[in-house]
């Protein structure tokens, strides 16, 4: 076997002749786990910096065949819950131990699915495909149905919007919204629907996260693509609440044709949301 083509699929360690470095041994398959804390490295000059002593969030990076190349850069770094797996990276199954100390636990890890109070479902979408979705979800749990609205609306023309939301996510933007939730504090899960674009969230669900206090309530999210099923928008929506538990999430082709009410209700029942 020969690198550089596009097969699809993980392949097994060894098909490639090792490069000086062996680094073909991971061709295809996860490059690198991290075992250290989320969150900023100390400023001042030091050799192999650890991160934060304390957190909620792990780092990983990279995944395999299906994941992104710019999460490979060793520049890049993400976040994961550290008992959450991805369809992209797996599960941890190793991790830090001293010889002979005995078993090994997960500090500060999270739950998933409702503290059983009031659902809001709370959704951007712009040609369809989310709102789709977040109606199905609503039609089969009877939640209080939300939509995120700009006071500036993105273009309808899809081109147009392309360069908007790339503009927008390099830029850090936060568009201003036009709709606003009454009584956040209300509600205890908040499932949030977006669409992947350019493999991360569109920067209205920034502007809706930083709004409210999410401290203590339940994300789960819900997104809609093309292909490139959440992108990296798990890890944007967890720097943006840290304080909030994640729940499974849920990825649907464009708006997701005939499988669409049996994915949400088996997701639902994963994230032990009662439907009506």
């Amino acid at each position: 076997m020969r690198p550089g083509e596009y097969r699809q699929t993980t392949v097994a360690v060894d098909s490639f002749d090792p490069n000086p470095n062996g680094l073909y041994n991971m061709n295809g398959n996860v490059s690198e786990w991290v075992w250290d804390y989320y969150g900023a490295y100390p400023t001042e000059e030091q050799t192999d910096p650890t991160g934060p002593d304390s957190g909620s969030l792990r780092v990983y990076r990279g995944g395999g065949w299906n994941d992104f190349a710019k999460n490979m850069r060793s520049a890049y770094r993400a976040t994961l819950e550290q008992d959450k797996g991805n369809f992209n990276i797996g599960i941890r199954l190793v991790r830090s131990a001293a010889v002979g100390t005995g078993s090994v636990t997960a500090a500060n890890t999270r739950t998933d699915g409702s503290s059983g109070g009031d659902v809001l479902i709370a959704y951007f979408s712009w040609g369809g495909n989310t709102a789709g979705i977040a109606e199905e979800i609503q039609a089969q749990t009877g939640a209080d149905l939300f939509e995120i609205e700009l006071v500036t609306p993105y273009s309808s023309d899809y081109n147009t919007v392309l360069d908007q939301a790339q503009r927008d996510q390099s830029e850090q933007a936060r568009p201003e919204l036009s709709t606003h939730v009454e009584d956040m504090a209300q509600y205890d899960t908040i499932l949030l629907g977006y669409p992947n674009w350019w493999a991360s969230i569109p920067m209205p669900i920034a502007s809706f996260l930083e709004e409210y206090d999410f401290s203590g309530k339940t994300i789960i999210p819900f997104c809609s693509h093309g292909g490139g099923r959440f992108g990296q928008s798990l890890t944007a929506i967890s720097k943006l609440a840290p304080d909030a538990v994640m729940g499974q999430a849920l990825s649907i082709h464009y708006s997701g044709g005939a499988a669409l009410s049996g994915d949400v209700a088996a997701w639902l029942e994963e994230n032990r949301i009662t439907a009506n």
